[in-house]
């Protein structure tokens, strides 16, 4: 019997550890038109000690209002090498989560682009961008995946 339960122990931690498709978590990245795979992944957990409007200096921006809690570092940076004409970042969590971005031209938040899932979509100049995902309540953490796509058709 010990070496059953020592087997189904060991096998989990075996397979999770062969995954090559796993995705790292807090990714920064760099991005250029037109780039692949499209739509792109990244991971993280949501939340944090700090107002998304400390973050921001702002309760509003044009894509929504600037609430919830993220960490004092961003999640992500994000560098565009190039003018996008078109670029989207949508959160899925199952929990409701918030986010706040700061780069070229000023800070953005949303709430709820997508059901409880927050966004934002657009035009993006070239540059550095920080990116938070927060959470409604201080230290409160979820685990979240931003999906990243230059095909306006795909969102």
């Amino acid at each position: 019997m010990i070496v059953t339960l020592g087997l189904a122990i060991a096998a989990p931690g075996a397979a999770q550890l062969q995954q090559p498709s796993a995705t790292p978590m807090f990714e920064n990245l760099t991005l250029s038109p037109d780039f692949s795979p499209d739509p792109l992944t990244i991971r993280g957990l949501s939340g944090g000690p700090v107002s998304a409007q400390e973050t921001t200096g702002r309760e509003e921006t044009p894509t929504g209002p600037c609430i919830g809690y993220v960490d004092e570092q961003p999640d992500h940076t994000l560098f565009l090498t190039e003018f996008f004409s078109y670029l989207s970042l949508q959160v899925q969590s199952s929990e409701d989560t918030v986010i706040v971005i700061r780069g070229p031209g000023g800070s953005w938040c949303n709430d709820d682009f997508v059901d409880m899932n927050p966004g934002i979509a657009g035009q993006w100049l070239s540059g550095k961008y920080e990116i938070w995902v927060g959470s409604y309540e201080p230290n409160t953490y979820h685990p979240y995946v931003i999906r990243i796509s230059d095909r306006e058709s795909d969102n």
